[in-house]
């Protein structure tokens, strides 16, 4: 079982009509909420690519965010992937 606050990082490709409608953005400002670091891009087949860095708790906070459907544009899936943290990130940007 993983401890709340340990650090971790989670990459998650989110498929739907997520690009050109805001919703880099839009994870951009929940992932600072949460204080995590990271980004947020478009991926050349339409998917939006998510890395974020921080503890799992928030990390899992925004996995959630991501799949509720309250973001801008259509999310059809979240594909997700857990990993040990690579740090060397700051703030959380678009790309």
């Amino acid at each position: 079982m993983s401890d709340e606050n340990e650090v971790t990082r989670l990459t998650a490709w989110v498929h739907g009509s997520v690009q050109g409608v805001g919703f880099r953005w839009w994870t951009r400002s929940r992932a600072l909420e949460l204080g995590l670091v990271g980004s947020a891009a478009n991926l050349a087949d339409g998917r939006v690519e998510v890395v974020a860095e921080g503890p799992r708790s928030a990390c899992e906070r925004l996995l959630t965010a991501l799949r509720t459907g309250d973001s801008p544009g259509r999310v059809d899936h979240v594909a997700d992937r857990w990993s040990e943290p690579r740090g060397g990130l700051r703030g959380f940007v678009e790309r």
